[in-house]
């Protein structure tokens, strides 16, 4: 738990707030405790989506879903308020840890273990649908353990069997790994109590092996096993278990048996009431334990500190105050007239008052295929770092370390290990490229060194423990929102045309696929996708394919060249209707290869134009930052550059927020500035990953706690991360259109409304 802030209500609905239990883009968890002591988990929706009334409708669906939901093994629903200016939720609160949580942590669950999670799970999903509903997200992150069974939480896209709408902005309804086959092809929104059951047996599969039966890795390909492969139940050494979760993960939902039969079919028996935790594992049952006995060192009502809104604290206020001095705010959106310093080792960028010198990272592809696109993020690091060195009060100084990894994977692992060992580096910016970025994140993740990545755009990459990875941009998948909002909410478009051309590798492929996926859930229309071969010349045929099954739209997934040759084979029809493709098109080859066939085509992109594509600035804030660039560098910004810049100013804000919350012997944003990570000592000599050092440098686990809980508005979006994933919540991105040959800025991109 993390300590209130200032701005933090100290009251909800009859709740005294104890503290952050969790933030994202939407909204905040509190702990929070009534009058009569009782806790409760308290989601407060944030200010901007609770005006939305599409937000607050499905808010509002959510409360009375888990309202409905009466069993001792689903988390109950204690109080609400969803037309109140500030909607909130409040659920009992269950300090037990998550089922994923305990199998990463002490592996997988032994036979009779699994045999009571089964059954009383199953119960809970009983009284689930016996309430008329489906709860649509059963996954091991949704279930809690507690020493007398598990607890079922999260209705939050949960909804009637019978309703067919989407209910929840998330890419796939449900967790890809624990969804239904009927959900990962896109039929969701008609899924059913049977997927409910089909997603438990996933779960048991989990608990009782460590691992999810479809397996793990890219979203394409794991929704693909889901659909067609057989489940992998290999260490599910009880026959009968094996058996019936067979029959649970079976593809017809008609053959899975009902969740009110699996509480009788499952073997076992369960705890009774008061009973010990002795149905679980020793190593188990101590976390539980732990995690209880921590409850019990709350502050009682009196003892909470109101931080109010108006009246922050006074050490925190007077950090505020040093944080935003001079012309220089560091969550501002602008680039504000500094003087322009260099970050050279020979002081020259200027010694901090304590004489403190960090080092922002960046990994970069500077000398591959993604080049330009490693070079802009460079510069947008180096005005970043420029701009916090030109305060003169500044409580450390930032200095800019680059390193290449040509966009090789093997390369990019040694310049992952390089800035691990580099005990002044506080965070990198990158890598640029998706297979770079893949291959780096375990050296990031050991040493627990935060990393934010702008343009690696991957849906799912690898595991981790220890969480140090931001994807601080919108994923292929996320980007297939706003261009089915763009293609197909007009009149005139009822199918969308899909081309996959294999030649852009897995970007094309997960564009193309979620595009494909997303377009029957976010509207009424349908698609006619195609896969094309990687080197394929002629696309003439493919078009007319696509246009001879009435395709009104089209979007190609692929690359420059191939995205070229599309145009041209689009030109020669009588097509007239709109066409799109993927950002990765949008080079000077696609507009030199496709000449006057390029006019009219458009983009959804994740980058924002500063200045740099079109010469225009098109967001607010973008002509002082290209001023900026321009002088620095001597030409506009180019794409990626402002992204960059946005992440490197989010990092020096937290890192100017835990300094100065450590010089004024207060707790930092993540309630601690000495928190420690579940890691030891990195390899390399570095100092424990959560302690400060003895000049008062942050402990890199304490950074990304506050990575992790910050809000930044920069110039591209709005920068939030989700708490599971740490991926960037919402889908900001931006519409760019091929107009006499060169690509002019439209504006934001459309968003979802539901």
């Amino acid at each position: 738990m993390d300590a209130l802030r200032p701005g933090d209500p100290a009251r909800i609905g009859g709740h005294r707030l104890l503290g952050r239990l969790g933030a994202g883009g939407m909204g905040v968890v509190y702990l929070g405790r009534t009058e009569a002591g009782a806790l409760a988990a308290i989601k407060v929706i944030l200010p901007e989506y609770a005006g939305d009334e599409d937000f607050r409708t499905r808010f509002r669906r959510e409360a009375e879903a888990a309202r409905r939901v009466d069993s001792r093994w689903a988390v109950p629903v204690t109080g609400a308020d969803t037309e109140s200016e500030t909607p909130w939720l409040a659920t009992e609160f269950v300090p037990g840890p998550t089922l994923s949580e305990v199998v990463a942590r002490c592996g997988p669950l032994p036979t009779r273990s699994v045999h009571v999670l089964g059954r009383l799970l199953s119960r809970a999903l009983t009284a689930v649908h016996g309430a008329g509903l489906v709860h649509r997200d059963v996954k091991p992150g949704n279930v809690l353990l507690t020493a007398d069974g598990p607890r079922l939480i999260d209705f939050g896209i949960a909804r009637a069997a019978e309703a067919t709408a989407l209910t929840a902005t998330g890419l796939v309804v449900g967790t890809p790994g624990f969804l239904p086959p009927e959900q990962a092809t896109g039929a969701g929104a008609g899924a059913g109590p049977e997927g409910d059951v089909f997603s438990l047996g996933c779960l048991l599969a989990y608990a009782a092996t460590g691992r999810p039966p479809f397996g793990s890795g890219a979203v394409d390909a794991l929704l693909y096993r889901t659909v067609h492969d057989e489940p992998d139940l290999a260490g599910v050494d009880d026959p009968a278990l094996r058996a019936l979760l067979g029959e649970c993960l079976t593809k017809d939902p008609a053959a899975r048996p009902a969740a009110a039969d699996l509480d009788t079919r499952i073997a076992g028996d369960v705890p009774g009431d008061g009973a010990s935790a002795d149905w679980l594992p020793e190593d188990v049952a101590r976390m539980i334990a732990e995690r209880s006995a921590a409850m019990l060192a709350l502050p009682d009502i009196e003892a909470t500190v109101n931080t109010s809104a108006t009246t922050p604290a006074p050490a925190r206020r007077r950090f505020l105050a040093l944080a935003a001095g001079g012309a220089v705010a560091l969550g501002a959106g602008t680039f504000a007239a500094v003087r322009l310093i260099g970050d050279e080792p020979d002081g020259r960028s200027g010694a901090s008052p304590a004489g403190r010198r960090w080092v922002i990272g960046v990994h970069a592809d500077l000398t591959g295929a993604q080049r330009a696109a490693g070079r802009a993020q460079e510069r947008g690091v180096r005005l970043a770092v420029d701009r916090f060195n030109s305060r003169t009060d500044k409580p450390f100084t930032l200095a800019v370390k680059v390193l290449d990894d040509g966009g090789e994977p093997a390369r990019s692992v040694r310049v992952a290990e390089e800035f691990a060992r580099d005990r002044d580096v506080l965070a990198v910016i990158g890598p640029t490229g998706d297979a770079a970025t893949g291959a780096a994140l375990p050296a990031y993740d050991e040493a627990v060194l935060p990393l934010l990545t702008v343009s690696s755009l991957q849906i799912s990459y690898p595991a981790r423990v220890n969480a140090a990875f931001f994807q601080a941009s919108p994923s292929y998948a996320a980007l297939s929102m706003p261009i089915v909002n763009r293609l197909l909410l007009r009149p005139d478009v009822e199918r969308l045309g899909v081309l996959i051309d294999r030649s852009g590798g897995q970007a094309a492929y997960q564009a193309g696929y979620a595009t494909n996926l997303m377009t029957p859930s976010l509207t009424t229309g349908t698609t006619h996708p195609r896969v094309v071969p990687a080197g394929t010349s002629d696309l003439g045929p493919v078009i007319a394919d696509l246009l001879g099954h009435r395709s009104d739209a089209l979007f190609y997934a692929g690359d420059a060249a191939g995205g070229a040759r599309a145009a041209r084979a689009l030109a020669a029809t009588p097509f007239k209707g709109p066409s799109m493709a993927q950002h990765t098109v949008m080079r000077t080859e696609f507009l030199e290869r496709a000449g006057e066939t390029a006019e009219g085509w458009e983009f959804i992109a994740p980058f924002t134009d500063a200045g740099g594509v079109s010469g225009e600035p098109g967001v607010p804030g973008a002509a002082d930052f290209a001023a900026a660039h321009r002088k620095r560098f001597g030409a506009a910004p180019a794409a990626w550059s402002a992204e960059a810049y946005d992440v490197t100013g989010l990092v020096a804000q937290e890192v100017a927020a835990l300094v100065g919350s450590a010089t004024k012997g207060g707790a930092g944003p993540t309630g601690s500035p000495t928190a420690t990570s579940s890691g030891s000592t990195p390899s390399g000599g570095t100092p424990s990953a959560g302690t400060p050092s003895a000049d008062g440098r942050p402990g890199r686990a304490a950074l990304v706690a506050a990575i992790a809980a910050s809000r930044y508005k920069g110039i591209s979006r709005t920068y939030a991360f989700d708490e599971e994933r740490q991926q960037l919540v919402g889908q900001d991105a931006h519409l760019y259109r091929a107009e006499g040959g060169r690509y002019r800025y439209l504006g934001p991109a459309p968003k979802p409304k539901s």
